[in-house]
């Protein structure tokens, strides 16, 4: 262990702080931020912060019990715009970025989001969630809220949402507001979700995107639009055949770049791709079909929240390419690709860029970074040297406090030849000859990504004596499409054998794993693996569980994706194949499970809702066979361990850590309360 330094606790997560949404400026002189933190009373907090590149001076834009968001620069560089609730609602602000206080630009009564400045900084665009009967007119007030409904009339499938909650007959609907006078101007009026995308160079359409297929419960796929903003025909780009998002216009207005990926069998098992319209001819490109590689940062971590805002394709001045970031081999790096397919990784390293802004006239770019012992902090790079000057170091005094071990990269074959990738944690304070217990971490998704970014929970078990490996069975992005759509029909197969195969393969590489105690976890898909896994073997001696799912028919029917996720990953429905369902439930292997199992879940888990883990929690303690634990968390959703309530997540941790001690650190049964 290095001296006087310590290892990380679930604790220190109250301490924890990170940057994000960087925004240089129209000058390019300096750069807005958000940092992310949480305050003494153990509430989020966020707050806006403009950073000067020359001198390096930080002036804080907004301070206090607030979370303030989304800060866009005015196009005239004087004023920002942002997104808080600090009257109730989430609403538009404007504040001077010299700083002061700030004013309220919108005061709808169904709150506003995503703000968009108009080229010449006189309107804003901005999107609400709103039912058929609610009006941009309607005023935010302090009245009391309405009282409930004794009875509510469902017509749609997607009738709730993880994120959002119960949404009914709510959708998204895009407006204008006037800066000067907070006049509001309705964009879209119909039932359907519309996202705010970006402003034609002359001010006159908005590029978004929607979803206006006949049956939206059923066709799933997202159009881009041109919309004029004074009302007129809207032009569709995209053919109703995939998912398009971040609309970004080239500065002559003759292109329209996206992100999304046009397939006929796929909704989720799919890479994204750049694509490229041309305005005056109608033909649609994509620059990276031959490009096997997945656009836009798809690395898991637990410290910073899902959902960080993707500027899409960055257009270059003279509108001959485009930046973007793509996930590859646990990496998110900064890619350049030009309008005839020639792809240059930009800005890379063995880090996670989960953001970026750039000043193309200046060569600059501010980049959003996280490493295995970084949290997330802001870096400016010039373009043309490649040299790097960090412009933050948010959480430099705990960091100073902490002995972060770094991972191993890990490079093996699974059982059919297939090339796999994962890395092992080494515990803090490791001694040569020693024997350690290990945890098999397995990521949800399962298209998603392990990767080099900041991970509490593997640190904080490394810090409590164990070795940690985790690893990116098939299923996984970042190694080709093929790989990733590998998965699908076969959940608890050759996803299995990788994880298994990743086992054998550390535990022959390290002599100091201790293979009689090993532990394994995860969460969602993750969940669900571990709930396989347990089902078929009894190589671990403990196991946690996390907003799992453990049986696919019930799945279906519960889940706010359910009907369309099984029908895709697992390619099968409970009216004409329901065997294939429970063939790849772990619930069916219940009674062969005698591995000592903590099952974790949030009450309010619209994605994998807690009957999941009722179901599991009870079928073992009906047998009476393994040991079983089962914490409910009431008010969380999915996105428990990644943006849950703060003392929630922290009580989540030290479970975990408490479990595995139990069972692999001791013989003795442990008891939570």
């Amino acid at each position: 262990m290095v001296q006087n330094k310590r290892g990380i606790t679930a604790e220190d997560f109250y301490r924890i702080r990170y940057a994000s949404d960087p925004q240089l400026s129209p000058d390019g002189t300096a750069v807005a931020y958000v940092q992310s933190m949480v305050d003494v009373d153990r509430a989020y907090r966020t707050h806006l912060f403009v950073q000067s590149l020359a001198e390096k001076s930080v002036i804080a834009l907004t301070e206090g019990a607030v979370r303030d968001s989304s800060p866009r620069w005015s196009p005239d560089g004087t004023q920002i715009c942002f997104i808080s609730k600090r009257s109730g609602k989430s609403q538009i602000w404007l504040i001077d970025v010299k700083g002061g206080e700030p004013t309220q630009v919108t005061r709808c009564k169904t709150g506003a989001a995503n703000p968009v400045w108009s080229p010449d900084g006189k309107r804003i665009a901005f999107s609400s969630m709103m039912t058929p009967e609610d009006s941009f007119a309607d005023l935010e007030t302090d009245e009391k809220k309405e009282a409930p409904k004794k009875a509510i009339v469902v017509n749609r499938m997607k009738y709730k949402s993880d994120d959002l909650g119960f949404v009914y007959d709510t959708s998204k609907q895009i407006a204008v507001v006037d800066v000067e006078t907070g006049e509001i101007t309705p964009v879209t009026h119909s039932d359907y979700h519309h996202t705010v995308g970006t402003w034609s160079p002359d001010g006159h359409w908005l590029a978004i995107t929607a979803n206006q297929v006949e049956n939206t419960d059923l066709q799933h796929s997202v159009d881009v639009y041109l919309v004029p903003v004074n009302g007129g025909e809207w032009i569709k780009l995209t053919r109703s055949m995939g998912t398009f998002f971040f609309p970004t216009w080239s500065a002559d207005g003759k292109k329209l770049a996206y992100i999304g990926s046009e397939s006929p069998t796929h909704l989720i098992a799919t890479q994204k791709n750049v694509w490229v319209s041309d305005l005056e001819t109608g033909t649609q490109t994509c620059l990276t079909a031959d490009w096997d590689v997945q656009v836009g940062d798809s690395t898991i971590g637990d410290v910073r929240s899902p959902g960080h805002p993707n500027p899409g394709g960055v257009w270059t001045e003279d509108g001959s390419g485009m930046y973007f970031i793509a996930s590859e081999r646990g990496n998110s790096s900064l890619y350049h690709a030009t309008l005839d397919g020639t792809i240059t990784k930009v800005i890379g390293g063995e880090r996670n860029i989960y953001g970026f802004t750039l000043h193309e006239q200046s060569r600059t770019a501010v980049i959003a970074v996280s490493d295995p012992i970084t949290p997330g902090d802001l870096i400016e790079v010039n373009l043309e040297t490649g040299e790097e000057v960090r412009l933050t170091d948010v959480n430099h005094e705990l960091l100073a406090e902490l002995d972060l071990p770094e991972p191993i990269e890990l490079e093996y074959e699974g059982q059919d030849g297939w090339k796999l990738h994962g890395w092992l944690l080494k515990p803090v304070g490791f001694q040569e000859g020693e024997k350690y217990p290990m945890v098999l971490q397995i990521h949800g998704g399962p298209h998603s990504m392990y990767g080099n970014t900041f991970f509490h929970e593997f640190l904080l078990l490394a810090a409590k004596g164990y070795a940690v490996l985790y690893t990116n069975p098939r299923g996984s992005f970042g190694y080709g499409e093929k790989f990733m759509q590998a998965c699908c029909g076969d959940y608890g197969g050759n996803d299995y054998l990788d994880l298994m195969s990743a086992v054998k393969y550390a535990c022959d590489q390290f002599d100091f794993i201790d293979t009689n105690r090993m532990g394994v976890a995860g969460g969602s898909y993750g969940g669900f693996m571990t709930n396989w896994i347990v089902g078929q073997t009894n190589l671990f001696k403990a196991a946690v569980t996390d907003r799992s799912i453990c049986n696919w028919l019930s799945f279906y029917g519960v889940s706010d994706i359910g009907y369309y996720f099984t029908a895709e990953e697992i390619q099968g429905n409970p009216f004409t194949n329901p065997e294939k369902l429970w063939q790849h439930s772990p619930i069916r292997h219940v009674a062969n499970i005698e591995t000592p199992l903590l099952i974790m879940h949030g009450e309010q888990d619209h994605r994998c809702p807690i009957e999941q883990a009722e179901q599991l929690y009870i079928a073992l303690q009906h047998q009476g066979k393994a040991p079983v634990s089962f914490m409910r968390f009431p008010g969380a959703s999915h996105e428990l361990s990644r943006s849950g309530d703060p003392e929630q997540r922290v009580l989540r941790l030290q479970y975990t850590a408490e479990w595995f001690d139990a069972y692999l650190h001791t013989t003795e049964k442990v008891v939570m309360e």
